[in-house]
């Protein structure tokens, strides 16, 4: 009996179901790898957003707001003194000194507002800005500050 060549070279062409289940398995495997360590890979941006922003992003608004206004805002205006004019010398404010969605100041990446004292307690001579990090805990470890 003949065999025909193009059939043989065919089934040494496909797959076999063995073959098949391992790249299953492989991919799942990975798949979990993936999820069980994206809450790392996917925190440290967050923290990496938070430090930007405390340590750089709220420099030139909070230097521009000090020029215009003679010194920092007090820790009782806070951050807001950057949106709208505080109670004090209102006349020579010239904000807003940083863009906001319809007035309403940035949060930290967890949902939380960034906090902000002056004169600060770790820079003396000029102010703190931080976030609570993710436990949105003041106070912890996790805090992410200017500092």
């Amino acid at each position: 009996m003949l065999r025909n060549p193009e059939n043989q070279r065919a089934r040494r062409a496909a797959f076999t179901l063995f073959e098949i289940l391992i790249v299953v398995a492989l991919i799942a495997l990975l798949a979990g790898v993936a999820v069980v360590n994206a809450d790392k890979i996917f925190g440290q941006n967050q923290e990496q957003v938070a430090k930007i922003f405390v340590k750089q992003s709220l420099e030139v608004p909070l230097t521009s707001f000090k020029i215009a206004m003679g010194g920092y805002p007090t820790t009782e205006e806070g951050l807001q003194a950057l949106v709208t004019a505080p109670g004090t010398n209102a006349d020579r404010w010239r904000g807003p000194y940083i863009k906001t969605d319809g007035g309403k100041l940035p949060v930290d990446p967890w949902g939380s507002p960034y906090l902000y004292r002056y004169p600060g307690t770790h820079n003396t001579d000029r102010y703190d800005v931080w976030s609570a990090g993710p436990d949105r805990k003041d106070g912890t470890a996790d805090d992410i500050g200017n500092w």
